[in-house]
């Protein structure tokens, strides 16, 4: 079994988050069927760390992935495309890595936690608004940034604790289903098993 790294975006400069963030990715795989057989989660922190931490990898000839948010809209572009192509990114897929090396949160991973609306419903309690969220047919990756940050606060302006990014966000993650996730969002499908195959699961 190959011994994979993901570099993911998250978790900022306090280790505390850092923790979190690796808990939460960690918690997440392990009920995606991954558990056993885990890859390492690695938070680096800041969008631009997590590509640097990943190409410095690949230049090591280390198995690894990157998962990312993608901060707007996709539409059909690969992944690699998309961050080429986005200003304040502008990032060349490094030699040496294939395109499933690279995986999108699309717009972010907001979008994942809303596939999941009972557990968002069970952690935020009775006063948690479920209809402040985007109807439950809508396209999870169609939903902008901004609009599922202003869903979630809306949906738990009346809660004893509000949604808060870094505050709740990868406790959420690592209580969230994700074959709920995997069915509602085809890039977050194709994450998972690009893992599966890296790691020869």
């Amino acid at each position: 079994m190959v011994a994979l790294k993901i570099f993911v975006e998250g978790g900022g400069d306090a280790e505390a988050l850092k923790t979190a963030c690796r808990k939460g990715f960690s918690r997440f795989l392990e009920k995606a069927g991954f558990r056993g057989h885990m890859p390492r989660i690695v938070a680096s922190g800041a969008r631009q760390k997590a590509f640097e931490d990943f190409c410095q990898a690949v230049r090591e000839n280390q198995a690894a992935m990157l998962l990312i948010d993608a901060e707007e809209a996709v539409g059909k572009a690969s992944a690699w495309d998309h961050l080429a192509q986005r200003q304040g990114d502008q990032w060349p897929k490094p030699p040496g890595s294939a395109d499933d090396r690279c995986h999108l949160m699309v717009e972010c991973m907001e979008s994942w936690l809303i596939a999941d609306r009972q557990t968002l419903a069970a952690y935020f309690g009775k006063d948690f608004r479920d209809s402040a969220l985007p109807p439950p047919g809508r396209d999870i990756e169609s939903v902008p940034k901004a609009d599922l940050f202003k869903a979630l606060a809306s949906a738990t302006q009346n809660c004893k604790a509000q949604y808060g990014k870094g505050q709740n966000s990868f406790d959420i993650l690592s209580q969230i289903d994700p074959a709920k996730v995997t069915a509602a969002s085809k890039r977050a499908a194709a994450f998972v098993a690009s893992v599966k195959q890296a790691m020869g699961v």
